[in-house]
């Protein structure tokens, strides 16, 4: 089952639509994230690489201020939100580009949004800290819930697990009354998934649909993309990472979020050319 419509309904009265893809920029202004760590670190660093971001063609600025690295230190809420809070203040007074906030803290959620930000990302899928449901809920805020094997027991089919872990996610959304119009599902590529799982889980991902929820690739520069393409280094995995946005976007995805834009833009681009001429085949009844 295909998502519903191909409309993501977000905080401050926004909308966004899904129907050719959507690209989320990378914004983690910390000093230690497992790609760009302290890229962004700076307040300065942090405004001009997403407005090189948007530039470039993001629909989205997902700002970040904690490491997801499994050894990252851990941040008090107020050092989360002393890093986020001025980065989305001055991108919502200088650009009308969408925000999102990376975070699985309620307080953080609600300041952001209040800030601004129109899209709630939370890596925990709302299990952390169920309340950030409930902020999203009050706001009118997009919500993607993401899926982590981290902290548990998963089952052994990647795809099962999947089901158990997000439908949880799901139960919590739908009793804080979280429209599922404003839900967005990530399969969570990397967090506690070896390479092989990573592989298998892109290579099913079609059978996500059964959400009936659009869904988003977060595969950036990921571990198992280095495993595919012998690239050692995370920054030199872009190329890998626009082929998965290819392949994702084929296989039904509809946002990807992303360190480099512009390499993803064009994979983006190509992949939607393709399905766009599949479509003409089969109206005409031809099959390529």
């Amino acid at each position: 089952m295909k998502n519903r419509a191909p409309i993501w309904q977000l905080a401050h009265g926004r909308r966004l639509d899904l129907t050719d893809g959507c690209l989320m920029a990378i914004i983690n202004v910390t000093p230690d994230s497992f790609s760009d760590g302290g890229v962004n670190e700076s307040y300065d660093d942090a405004i001009r690489n997403a407005f090189r971001a948007i530039e470039e063609g993001a629909h989205i600025v997902d700002v970040g201020g904690e490491s997801t690295r499994p050894d990252a230190r851990e941040v008090s809420a107020a050092e989360e939100q002393a890093r986020v809070l001025p980065v989305i203040e001055t991108l919502v007074a200088r650009t009308d580009v969408l925000i999102s906030i990376d975070t699985y803290r309620a307080s953080t959620a609600e300041l952001a949004v209040r800030a601004g930000a129109h899209i709630i990302n939370d890596v925990h899928g709302a299990q952390r800290e169920p309340e950030i449901a409930d902020i999203a809920a009050k706001t009118g805020a997009g919500l993607c819930l993401m899926h982590t094997g981290r902290g548990r027991e998963k089952l052994p089919d990647v795809i099962a697990d999947q089901y158990a872990f997000l439908n949880v996610s799901l139960e919590i959304a739908a009793k804080a009354g979280v429209s599922r119009d404003a839900i967005m599902l990530d399969p969570g590529f990397g967090f506690a998934k070896d390479a092989d799982e990573n592989i298998e889980l892109m290579a099913r991902f079609e059978e996500l649909h059964g959400f009936g929820l659009p869904l988003l690739g977060g595969s950036s520069r990921k571990r198992f993309i280095g495993a595919m393409t012998g690239q050692e280094k995370a920054f030199e995995r872009d190329p890998g990472t626009a082929a998965t946005t290819l392949y994702m976007r084929q296989k039904g995805a509809s946002v990807f979020r992303v360190h480099n834009v512009a390499i993803n833009r064009d994979a983006l681009a190509v992949a939607n050319a393709m399905l766009e001429m599949e479509r003409r085949l089969k109206a005409r009844g031809t099959h390529a």
